[in-house]
């Protein structure tokens, strides 16, 4: 892990109206004039809210039988590229996904939807959006930062939760990337919206809804083999999907893939903490048709 020491933590910088750091703004004219094709599906979340799940999952339902030695060969940033990405040691995301061979090609982003490239949305893409309770997300991306060797420095958790609140977290305020993609999701039909909670509560079912609005026919057996290789501890464990074979992140101080639960938030949050969120949120969500569950 020598890389870890030339590494240097990003400073928070504005851009187009959000917080962002450096590694996912260099390229950005050829993001935004990124050519997406009618079959491509973008994975987009707010960071820690399930997109390697959702990316493992899709990748599973797509070339699980069809390309097998993909699953042992390739590590799922490779598969799924990351759209935005510029990182030392790696192709960057436009790159990755411009010399993909695979139909449908499987791309994802944490960019809020006003900064989406519009070819997504000129070719019809279909968009899957996973969306996790600000709470829980709020404890996993703190945690994601402390040993994210690229991220800003996060302080400690009440600062944190402090910036979070404030929405000076890389991609912005969460409130906005979970409602814009909910607004525009009334008007453009191609979004399917899935959340964190529902997923953990009963996967196969989520699965099948999803599958449902890709227009595949998986038979039940097929299903069930994929939700038991993307469980949360099968994933944790796995070197293609737990990112350990990055080497950007310090697994010292925290593994990628950390609980996957809903209602961890408890641990963290003070009393006095979660009284404070909870009226923050009140205000900053009282105009969306928007509801999340802190427990399942």
């Amino acid at each position: 892990m020598l890389f870890l020491k030339t590494i240097s933590r990003a400073e928070l910088i504005e851009f187009e109206g959000i917080s962002m750091v450096h590694f996912f703004t260099e390229n950005w004219e050829k993001i935004q004039n990124f050519q997406a094709r009618p079959d491509d599906i973008l994975i987009a979340t707010y960071p820690k809210a399930g997109t390697t799940w959702v990316s493992y999952i899709l990748d599973l339902l797509y070339f699980g039988n069809t390309a097998p030695e993909r699953q042992t060969s390739q590590p799922i940033y490779m598969r799924v590229p990351f759209l935005e990405a510029t990182f030392p040691g790696i192709p960057s995301g436009v790159d990755l996904a411009d010399n993909m061979s695979t139909k449908p090609r499987l791309i994802k982003t944490h960019l809020p939807v006003q900064l989406v490239p519009k070819s997504f949305w000129e070719q019809n893409c279909r968009v899957v959006y996973v969306a996790r309770n600000a709470k829980d997300n709020a404890v996993s991306f703190y945690h994601f930062d402390r040993m994210n060797m690229t991220a800003p420095e996060p302080g400690d958790w009440s600062t944190y939760l402090q910036r979070f609140k404030n929405g000076k977290t890389v991609f912005g305020p969460w409130y906005d990337h979970v409602c814009g993609f909910w607004e525009k999701k009334q008007t453009y039909s191609n979004i399917h919206y899935m959340f964190f909670e529902d997923m953990v509560e009963d996967t196969g079912r989520e699965l099948e809804r999803l599958c449902s609005f890709l227009g595949l026919f998986t038979p039940i057996e097929e299903r069930e083999q994929i939700r038991k290789g993307v469980h949360f501890d099968s994933m944790k464990h796995n070197s293609m999907t737990n990112y350990s074979t990055i080497p950007l992140m310090d697994f010292k101080v925290s593994p990628f893939m950390r609980k996957g639960k809903v209602g961890d938030w408890k641990n963290h949050f003070t009393v006095t903490q979660n009284e404070q969120f909870d009226e923050h949120y009140k205000q900053k969500m009282k105009n969306s048709t928007l509801h999340f569950r802190t427990e399942i």
